[in-house]
C-alpha cells in the first residue's frame, strides 16, 4: 500500500468541498494533502485577450501587469488551498495545502495525477457535479481524465442536483 497522503482535489465548489467530507468519512484519520492548481501564465494569457477576441492586433504587453496577475493568482490558490487544508481539518483529516502552479496548457488532471504519483498516495479524491438527468453517463472533464489516468484509487465526492450536497 502506498506510504503518502490521500490528494485531494480542490477548488473550492461545493462539490469539492462535498469530496472533502466525503473522503474523511470514508479514509479516516489519515494525512490527506489538500492541491489546488492555478495557472501560471495567466497574466500573460488575459493581457492579448481583449484584441484577440475582437479581431484587433495584439496590445502592447504591459509584463508588469501580467506577472502581477499571476501573482495574485498564486496567491489566491494558496488561499483557497488553505481554505480546503482547514476544511478538510474539520472533516478529521491531518491536512496540510498545497497550491500548484502549472503552464496554462497543462491540463488540471494531469497536474493532480501527477502530484499523486510524486507523492506516493493513498487515493486521489476530486468532486464531480450531478449534470442533471445525464448526471450518471457524465462527469465533468477533469473527473473523467483523473479517474482514467491515476495509477492509484480514485475517490469521487458528487453534489447532486447542482446546489445541494448528499
Amino acid at each position: 500500500m502506498p506510504a503518502g497522503p490521500i490528494v485531494i482535489g480542490y477548488d473550492g465548489s461545493p462539490a469539492s468541498e462535498e469530496a472533502v467530507r466525503e473522503a474523511a468519512e470514508l479514509l479516516g484519520e489519515r494525512p490527506a494533502l489538500v492541491v489546488v492548481v492555478t495557472r501560471q501564465g495567466i497574466g500573460f494569457e488575459l493581457a492579448e485577450l481583449p484584441t484577440v477576441t475582437i479581431g484587433l492586433p495584439p496590445a502592447e504587453l504591459d509584463i508588469r501587469t501580467a506577472l502581477e496577475v499571476d501573482r495574485a493568482a498564486r496567491e489566491s490558490a494558496q488561499r483557497l488551498a488553505q481554505h480546503g487544508a482547514s476544511l478538510a481539518r474539520d472533516a478529521g483529516l491531518a491536512a496540510d495545502a498545497l497550491a500548484v502552479a502549472e503552464d496554462v496548457d497543462v491540463p488540471v488532471a494531469d497536474a493532480l495525477v501527477r502530484v499523486a504519483r510524486d507523492r506516493d498516495a493513498q487515493a486521489l479524491v476530486v468532486g464531480a457535479r450531478d449534470h442533471g438527468r445525464l448526471g450518471e453517463a457524465l462527469l465533468g472533464s477533469t473527473t473523467r481524465d483523473v479517474i482514467r489516468r491515476a495509477t492509484c484509487p480514485v475517490v469521487v465526492g458528487r453534489q447532486l442536483n447542482g446546489d445541494t450536497p448528499h
